[in-house]
């Protein structure tokens, strides 16, 4: 006797078919996510385009925010690399997570209470740490004894300071300098002022990386070799080392 159930036609009829099981699971949350947008475009004036244009507005603040920032050059301290006007795209991750700025980057900070109440883009001469002085017997800016030639940034015809300067940058600082030496109001002008000329890290808001605008003028901002061989902080240079 054969002993094994058998589906009777009711338990074939009652059993849903596979697509049936998928609108009934998919089809309430489905609805309801088209619903939501339904009404919220209902509610906002013009409807979904208005919808549309807000939620890109919330999409590129938190991207200013959080993200990448443009920053308009507003002078000729930083040519001939950046020049008035130029928009640059400054990356504000760039120090997070524990990254600190390196010499030869060019860096947008909040100068408030150092050099002004406004933002200022200059480029990282000295860290924490080094002794910067200028110059020595060739005109050179010296970091940590070591001579650093600045030809290939520096505006054409500016020596690298026509002020004189020694200096100790203390830590959690950066000492700054725009590439146009001669039309340039940065650390030097400040040693005088409150924090000694120099940029607390806290205040730097990034990196600028890129420059985007004009589209003739496009490129990326990439650090020069010209730092590569200063020693840290304390170390001691070898003979001939400001050859």
């Amino acid at each position: 006797m054969d002993t094994e159930a058998q589906p009777t036609e009711r338990d074939r009829s009652s059993r849903p078919s596979p697509a049936e099981d998928t609108s009934a699971a998919e089809g309430p949350e489905g609805r309801s996510r088209f619903a939501l947008v339904s009404r919220l475009a209902e509610w906002v004036p013009g409807g979904r385009i208005t919808l549309t244009l807000l939620v890109c507005l919330l999409f590129l603040l938190l991207l200013s925010t959080f993200v990448a920032r443009p920053f308009q050059i507003p002078s000729g301290s930083m040519e001939n690399g950046l020049r008035i006007g130029d928009r640059v795209l400054v990356n504000k991750l760039a120090y997070r997570f524990g990254a600190e700025p390196l010499r030869g980057d060019v860096v947008v900070f909040d100068g408030t209470g150092y050099f002004g109440d406004a933002d200022y883009v200059k480029r990282v001469v000295g860290v924490g740490g080094d002794h910067v002085v200028c110059c020595d017997k060739e005109g050179r800016i010296e970091v940590n004894g070591r001579s650093v030639d600045e030809s290939t940034f520096l505006y054409p015809g500016d020596s690298p300071s026509s002020v004189p300067f020694d200096v100790v940058v203390p830590a959690g600082t950066l000492f700054v300098l725009g590439d146009h030496r001669s039309d340039s109001s940065d650390s030097r002008d400040h040693l005088g002022s409150p924090g000694g000329g120099m940029i607390p890290v806290g205040d730097v808001i990034g990196r600028a990386d890129w420059i985007v605008w004009p589209a003739g003028h496009a490129a990326r901002l990439h650090r020069p070799d010209a730092y590569a061989r200063v020693p840290a902080p304390g170390a001691r240079t070898t003979a001939g080392a400001h050859g």
